[in-house]
Parts: structure tokens; sequence; C-alpha cells
């Protein structure tokens, strides 16, 4: 068994650790290549979205379900898994995530039907969801101090490097395997990994001491269950648009929101009581933690959806190769990486304005992207979309770091924790919703010689969530700006010094 790395402090809750562990680095790297891998399937299956749909046949409402399901699923469990670490020992649920994720990548690999992938989607996306909350609990409880702040620094690279890397990674290996049967390699590739990872972390995490018991009232089953269900329902008149004729489908956007409301509801009677809400709604007092959350989830439904079309777009409409998509998207992932770094040291400086000069970048460089179709249209597109999505990289590298900062920074510290959870599930749930309403935009407009005309519309989609995001951005600024202001002519009131 596993030294420990920390002691039960005396409320229960995980101490400073009497002494380093030893092996701390060594399980560090365990919960990093864990980490990558879940987040490597995010982006990596982009570029296998047109061999999944010649190898299966594989109808436009499955595309999107391989995709943003997983986003979904993901998102969903993060708030839970995470109380269930705490709870259960974070060793053994990221252990079980880690088994059942490897287990889902070999169902994918080995689908023989869209229905059979996206049910197995479904369950990875679940396993990516328990295992990511543990790596920000173990880098906690396993280190402290400077040390906390580079093992957290090493995550956020492998953040960055997983988006990067994925849309290359998946073209290499459709390129190697070929294209009819390729696109099952984008999953096997996890289970060596995953394989080893399991035995690492078995011998090399520490126990969570605090664990005990778990109570079903501390998982909130009814919330998730509230939750998963507004999203789906808003989510299926936009994936099945395709599939289901008529108008009548637009009517489950009004039972969304009737269960969005009661999941609100639900979780306002939670707050208080002896069951854990999945959403904190006493954050959302804090202007800048709802602010910042808004931004973050429609600046996602913006920028993951840009993967999708891009990949489709260049695969099926221009011929172009898994490899060549996958180099072609790389400039966007490479640039965000490039300054995400910058983005999270000046932060502090420039603030929020920092956050709304990214967001003008990205808008800039889609529009440039759709541009660069019309202006090099056929083979040369790929190239002429470098530029312009490496502009939009760099400004995607602005946003994603420093928003997460902004917004955390008012959250009193013993609600961190679920502050964080809640954060990374409005990025997921946005993935979702974006993927699902440009996924719906661009197959209704492919026809014949129509794929430019459907990227198109699909970037306007993007660009039009990337802009909204930009305009709460630039709300929080003119409310901090008029914040400021007050605060000054207060100090500065004569009569009020006198008081």
């Amino acid at each position: 068994m596993a030294q420990s790395a920390a002691h039960s402090g005396p409320g229960g809750g995980d101490a400073a650790p009497a002494g380093p562990d030893p092996r701390r680095w060594k399980a560090l790297g365990v919960c990093l290549v864990a980490g990558f891998m879940t987040l490597l399937d995010v982006s990596i299956v982009n570029v296998a979205l047109p061999s999944i749909r010649e190898g299966l046949d594989t109808p436009a409402s499955d595309l999107q379900w391989v995709v943003s399901g997983y986003a979904l699923a993901f998102g969903l469990f993060l708030i839970p898994s995470g109380r269930l670490g705490d709870a259960r020992g974070r060793r053994a649920v990221f252990m079980t995530g880690l088994a059942l994720f490897t287990l889902a990548s070999a169902a994918c690999g080995a689908a023989q039907s869209s229905t059979w992938l996206v049910v197995a989607r479904l369950v990875q996306g679940v396993s990516g969801g328990l295992i990511s909350p543990q790596i920000s609990a173990l880098i906690q409880q396993m280190f402290s101090g400077r040390e906390r702040g580079r093992a957290f620094g090493m995550f956020g690279t492998v953040v960055g490097i997983s988006t990067a890397v994925g849309p290359l990674l998946g073209g290499l290996l459709i390129q190697v395997a070929g294209s009819a049967e390729g696109w099952r390699w984008v999953f096997y590739v996890n289970l060596p990994l995953g394989v080893v990872c399991f035995l690492l972390a078995r011998r090399l995490l520490p126990d969570t001491p605090s664990a005990g018991r778990v109570r079903p009232r501390d998982l909130d089953p009814v919330g998730v269950l509230l939750l998963g269900a507004g999203v789906l329902t808003l989510l299926l008149p936009f994936v099945q648009a395709q599939q289901w004729t008529g108008d009548g489908k637009w009517l489950l956007i009004a039972l969304a929101a009737a269960l969005l409301a009661a999941f609100v509801g639900w979780e306002a009677r939670c707050t208080g009581s002896r069951t854990h809400p999945v959403l904190d709604l006493a954050l959302f007092r804090v202007r800048s933690y709802w602010l910042g959350c808004l931004l973050i989830l429609l600046y996602f439904a913006g920028f993951t959806s840009i993967f999708f079309v891009t990949t489709l777009y260049l695969q099926s409409g221009l011929g172009y190769s898994a490899l060549q998509a996958g180099l072609s998207i790389t400039p966007f992932a490479l640039g965000s990486g490039a300054t995400a770094f910058v983005g999270g040291r000046f932060v502090g400086r420039f603030g929020r304005p920092l956050v709304v000069a990214g967001l003008v970048m990205v808008a800039l460089g889609l529009a440039g992207a759709a541009y660069a179709v019309h202006l090099v249209p056929g083979g040369g597109a790929g190239w002429a979309m470098a530029a312009p999505l490496l502009i939009a990289g760099l400004g995607g590298g602005l946003v994603i770091a420093p928003n997460q900062t902004l917004t955390l920074a008012e959250v009193p510290v013993d609600r961190a924790g679920s502050a964080g959870g809640t954060l990374q599930t409005g990025q997921r749930v946005g993935s979702a919703i974006g993927i699902a309403a440009v996924g719906a935009v661009f197959f209704a407009q492919v026809g014949p010689d129509g794929w430019a005309t459907a990227y198109d519309h699909g970037l306007i989609v993007s660009v039009a969530f990337v802009l909204a995001a930009l305009i709460v951005a630039a709300a929080d600024v003119a409310a901090g700006r008029r914040r400021g202001r007050r605060t000054e002519k207060k100090s500065t009131d004569p009569s009020r010094s006198r008081a």
C-alpha cells in the first residue's frame, strides 16, 4: 500500500504532510499522464470524424454525440466525483476511473456501429470526470508551498500540450494505420498508457487519510439528474435537427428551460440543508465569479466547435488526409500554448482587459479563417487558414487561465474546491452546447459543392459565441471601472472625510 502523503487534520480534512513523500514526484507523473489521456480525447477525435463517418456509416447527429457526449458526461461528473474522492479515497476513485476509461477506450476502438461508439464515448466521458478532480486534489494533498505551485504549473503545461498535439497525433495514427481502420487506433492508443498508469497508481499514489463512508446525498444525485436532463434536452433539437423533421422538436427548448429551472430550485433548497448541492448558488452572489463562469461557458462553446467543423471541412470538403487536417489546426493550439504562460503571468497586472484583448484576437482570427477559405479556395485553404488560426490561438491563450484566476480571485478559500469544479463543469457543458449548435448549422448547409458555405455558417456561430463572451468580459471591465470611480470619489469627498 502506498505511503500516505498527508495526515488527517483535526477537522477530519487533509492537513499538511508531516514529511514530504519521497515518491510524490513519481506519483505526480502518473497523475499527469492520466490527465493527458483524458484531455487528449477531447481534441484527438476530431480528425478521426470523417473516417468514423465512412467506416461505420455514421449519421451527422451521431458524429456530434461522439464529441459533445464525451464533453457533457465529463462535465456532469466533475463535482460529484470530487466529493466522492474526498469521501472514499482519491486513489481508489482515480484507479476506478482509470480502469473504466481504459475499458471504454477499448470499447470505442472495437465499435461495430455508431450507437455502440456513442455509448462507449459517454462511458469514457464519465470515467474522465472521475479522474480529473482527483488530480488537482492529489496535488494539493502531496505538495505544499512553492512545490505545489510548481506541480500545478506542470499540470497546466500538460493541459496545453494535450490540446496542441491532439489533432496532430490523431492524424499521424490514421496516416500510419490507414483511413479505413486508423480511427480505431485513436482510441486504442489509450490502452497501454491506461494499463501502465493503473499499475503505477496502485503503487505510488497516497491514500486519503480523511476517507470514510459516503452518503448518496453528499453527491446530490437529484441535482446531477436534473442538470443532465436539462442540458441533454436542450442539445437534442440541435443535434437531431437533420433527423427530426418539423418544428415540434423546438418545443424541447421550453422543456429544457423548465428542467433547468427545477434544477436551480432544487439547488436553492439544498443550500443550508444536509444535502450538498452540485451547484453552490451562494457563489453566484460574487459578481466576478458568475460573470467569469458565463464568459468561459460561452467561450468554450465557440472555440471547441472550431476544431469540429474545421476538420470536417478540410477532410470531407477538400479531401485532406487526417494528418494534413491535424497540421492545419495545429497553429491554433500552438498559439494558445505559447501565450498561456504570458496570460498567467500578467493577469495580475492587467486584469480583465487582458481577457478582452484575447477574445478580440480570437474573434478576428476566426473571421480571418472564414475569409481565407474564400481568398484561397480549394486545396490551399489549409495553408491560408494557418495565420488566422494562429492569431486566434494566441488570443485563446490569454483567455482560459487568466479568466480562471480572475473568476476565483474573490471566492472564499473554504469554497474554492466547489467553485473550481463548477467552473470546469461550465467549460464542458459549454463545449457540448457549442458543438451541438454549430454542428446543426454546419450540416444543414452541407450539400453538393456546399462545404465552404457550410464552414462559413459554422464559423459565424462560433464567432457569435466568442463575441457574446467578449460582451460579458467588456461589461465586467466597465463595471469594475465604475466601482473604482465610486470608491475613489468616496475616499476624496471632504464631507465623508469629516464624518
